[in-house]
């Protein structure tokens, strides 16, 4: 366990949008916020993206030999130009996540990253906590919790999160600590980049809808809409989440539309899920920072202050990193790890208990 008041954290993240990996380092004694430092990304070439995502939906056994070492590669070559680092958080691939059926997989081994880097890796983040029956995710609740406190808040905020899958954050920075019953309700919100993403690359050859142009350009099909505003996963009471596949359907049903139409459906479909979620809020938040490359999404962003009831604004409009804030959230998390700290409570993944999960890598 670290000893030490602040120490000094690189963080990591690579998402399910599978475009590469963010690394943040974070000064924090896994209570407070003390300082941000600097920032880096490796994107996942084309191949490589190619072989995670024919990957996705596998588990450990299942033939991942290549994407895991893709995944650790990568890792390892942001981490490496990083100096003065005392301990990591390596939050690896997510390629399936059931948690129903009390199982999630996270590719990567921690204590590879530890040995080629020289100082413990914390790593696994999301195990314990399935396995004692909760969702698994999502994790970056509880470094939300600590930058509304960093932010000074005084009364109930959001973070929404918009990567491959959305999720949101309720907190309120009144209370002492993350795993107090009443300070946070988290859970995922529904899809949001990962259908149009796959949307642009199978129908474009893009990787994504630049600031939501063709989204702009197209209408909003209002069946498929009104349909997928009845799946029964916006009824299920949180915290709850989601596989990154679990709306698939989506992208067959938008199928028949014209390329505009379609993305402009699916980006609809992520602010309905938003827009559905904030009901569950257990009052208004006073207002939704928006972090993840949803944020960069402009006719995604002025879907959602049309749809919500408070002001919503990318995390930048608070001086924030939307780029990295998840990176960050497992630097944070990785210090709580080695201290022996909750990183998930009953609101946050529906566990029973607040949840010391993740495990600790060291070097030697």
């Amino acid at each position: 366990m670290l000893q030490a008041d602040v120490v000094t954290a690189l963080g990591t993240m690579s998402g399910t949008s599978l475009d590469g990996v963010d690394a943040a380092v974070l000064r924090t004694d896994g209570v407070a916020i003390h300082g941000f430092g600097p920032t880096s990304y490796r994107p996942y070439s084309t191949a490589e993206q190619m072989v995670l995502r024919a990957h996705l939906g596998r588990w450990p056994g299942d033939g991942v030999d290549a994407a895991t070492r893709i995944v650790e590669d990568a890792h390892i070559a942001v981490m490496r130009p990083f100096g003065g680092i005392d301990l990591a958080g390596f939050h690896g691939q997510t390629l399936a996540h059931d948690p129903a059926q009390g199982r999630t997989h996270q590719c990567g081994d921690g204590y590879r990253i530890a040995r080629a880097l020289g100082y413990p890796v914390a790593w696994d983040f999301r195990s314990e906590d399935v396995r004692r029956g909760g969702q698994g995710a999502p994790l970056a609740p509880f470094y939300h919790f600590a930058l509304a406190k960093w932010l000074k808040a005084e009364a109930p905020m959001a973070f929404l999160n918009l990567g491959g899958v959305g999720n949101i954050t309720w907190g309120d920075p009144r209370l002492a600590r993350p795993e107090e019953g009443g300070a946070l309700l988290a859970f995922d919100t529904g899809p949001a980049n990962a259908p149009i993403n796959d949307a642009m690359r199978q129908r474009r050859g893009l990787a994504f809808d630049d600031a939501g142009a063709l989204a702009r350009q197209g209408q909003v099909d209002k069946g498929i809409l009104a349909a997928f505003a009845e799946h029964p996963y916006f009824e299920k009471p949180p915290p709850k989440s989601l596989d990154r596949d679990d709306f698939a359907t989506l992208l067959d049903q938008t199928a028949v539309l014209d390329d505009a139409d379609a993305i402009a459906t699916l980006t609809a479909a992520a602010v309905e899920g938003v827009a559905r979620a904030m009901a569950h809020c257990p009052i208004a938040p006073l207002k939704v920072l928006v972090t993840g490359g949803g944020r960069k999404n402009a006719t995604m962003m002025d879907r959602l202050a049309v749809a919500l009831r408070c002001p919503v604004q990318p995390v930048e409009a608070v001086g924030l990193d939307g780029d990295m804030l998840e990176a960050q959230a497992f630097a944070y998390l990785a210090v709580r790890v080695a201290r022996g700290l909750p990183i998930s409570a009953a609101g946050t993944t529906a566990v029973a208990h607040p949840c010391v999960g993740g495990q600790l890598a060291t070097p030697a």
